[in-house]
């Protein structure tokens, strides 16, 4: 056969065989190229993805938490504001507390100071409101918090009108970040948890420069017939006690227990102290009563001249001054034979320096008309009043001829005197000029009342001022040659 033959053949046997393969002889078909289209196809619609939920972003507040502890005791006094005079809008939701006016718009006041409203202290008694506690708020964003107090969960919870932002800000931290669960520190008996009373005296020595060693040289209250001083409030609502304990008291240059970095532990065993401390000081809210007796006991003045006023001719005073002890028996307790011997003051009545030697019941005898029918006190002395006249007579009376002298200059120490008067100076202003006693015609400051009248100071100095909060020097453990030192430095004060 010849070559082209050949080829021939098996070009046609190739041939067959495509075709074999094309007729499906093959077990698996062959795969085979779509058709190409012949026009672009239709665009097919596509759904948009879920929007997916966002979280709100989280707004960092920046505020002072201890600074909102004390808005939430007395907002007003922190702001500096006027306190405000209607009542809370949401007080008249409730007809369990009487109160009214400012005390409705502080936040104890519904909440507690142990923050459990209704479910804590404030459960019963006279501050009883219904209102929810804020405890379970601990924790919680501070801007939800401040939400709240901007009015928006309740409108009438608004407290954006009297508080700026700022404050509102703080008080919302507070409540997020500082608010406290008392339990750690008190019973719901009032006792406390701890019983390390030893490490609480040590703690209290902190305290003892503004309260006194044994916590009497400062009444919260300004009655002395109803007192209040660190044992009395500790013992009778350690709640209160220990909101100011740790964030300070509003108004005041008050240490904060947190502040400090003190530990719950310490914070428990000082509150164990405090609650061992005497409830009031006997002689030195005598001494108050022996200056304006009515101003200390929060009474209205006596109408009218003391009966015994009309013996005397030489004092043309009348009205209530007539019934001040100080009025007859002077400053000094000396009487007619003392520095109302003579000038204006002058009564020719005696002085009470001896009855520091008699019996309660001889001086009770001449406090309720049983000597004197018109020396009788009991209209406006009880017996819780009597018992304070009659420690102040007998543990009271200050011989102060050792000290002030005739011309009223003083035997002291000036400059030892300074050191002290800073304790002082915290009211009264670094030259004494930052409270008034007088009125616009007469102004009297403390230099003015050093000068005029040392034995008027001393008094006031060892006892205090009815009806203020004043320190109470006596209280404080003070010496009477540390009060005359003082009294040497305020005679160095501007008298105008």
């Amino acid at each position: 056969m010849s070559k082209k033959s050949f080829s021939i053949l098996l070009a046609l046997a190739m041939i067959l065989a495509l075709a074999l393969v094309a007729c499906g002889g093959s077990e698996e078909p062959a795969a085979t190229e779509a058709p190409a289209p012949t026009k672009a196809p239709a665009e097919q619609p596509t759904e948009a993805p879920a929007e997916q939920p966002t979280e709100a972003p989280v707004v960092e507040l920046f505020g002072d938490p201890l600074r909102g502890g004390m808005l939430y005791d007395k907002w007003w006094k922190v702001a500096g504001v006027d306190e405000p005079t209607a009542d809370h809008p949401l007080w008249a939701t409730q007809d369990s507390n009487t109160r009214s006016g400012a005390d409705t718009w502080r936040c104890k006041e519904c909440h507690g100071w142990d923050y459990k409203g209704v479910d804590g202290a404030y459960g019963s008694g006279s501050h009883t409101t219904g209102f929810a506690g804020i405890l379970d708020l601990a924790g919680s964003d501070p801007s939800e918090i401040l939400g709240m107090l901007q009015g928006s969960t309740n409108a009438d919870h608004d407290f954006s009108a009297v508080m700026d932002e700022q404050a509102l800000t703080d008080l919302a931290i507070f409540i997020s970040e500082e608010m406290a669960d008392m339990s750690v520190y008190v019973n719901t008996d009032k006792t406390p948890v701890s019983s390390d009373v030893a490490l609480g005296e040590e703690l209290f020595g902190e305290c003892a420069d503004c309260h006194g060693p044994e916590g009497l040289a400062r009444n919260f209250h300004t009655a002395v017939n109803d007192p209040e001083y660190v044992g009395g409030l500790a013992a009778g609502n350690p709640w209160e006690a220990l909101h100011k304990i740790r964030v300070g008291q509003p108004g005041t240059d008050m240490m904060s227990a947190v502040d400090a970095g003190w530990s719950d532990e310490e914070i428990a065993a000082l509150l164990a102290y405090v609650q061992t401390l005497p409830e009031a000081p006997l002689v030195s809210n005598g001494g108050i009563m022996y200056d304006k007796w009515w101003k200390a006991l929060d009474m209205d003045a006596p109408e009218g001249d003391m009966p015994l006023w009309a013996t005397q001719d030489s004092n043309e005073r009348s009205g209530a001054d007539t019934w001040r002890c100080k009025e007859c028996h002077g400053w000094d307790y000396q009487g007619v034979d003392g520095a109302y011997g003579s000038g204006s003051h002058q009564t020719g009545f005696a002085g009470i320096a001896d009855a520091s030697s008699m019996s309660a019941a001889e001086i009770v005898a001449w406090l309720d008309g049983s000597a004197n029918a018109d020396h009788d006190f009991s209209p406006y002395f009880d017996e819780g009043a009597m018992e304070l006249m009659v420690a102040f007579i007998q543990d009271g009376l200050t011989d102060t001829s050792p000290y002030i002298n005739s011309d009223k200059t003083v035997n002291g120490d000036p400059d030892a005197g300074e050191a002290f008067y800073e304790e002082c100076g915290e009211c009264h202003g670094d030259d004494g000029k930052a409270i008034m006693f007088g009125d616009e015609s007469d102004p009297e400051y403390v230099g003015t009342i050093a000068n005029d009248n040392p034995w008027e100071f001393l008094h006031k100095a060892l006892n205090g001022q009815p009806g203020t909060h004043m320190l109470q020097g006596r209280e404080m453990g003070w010496s009477i040659d540390d009060l005359i030192n003082i009294l040497a430095y305020a005679q160095t004060l501007p008298a105008e």
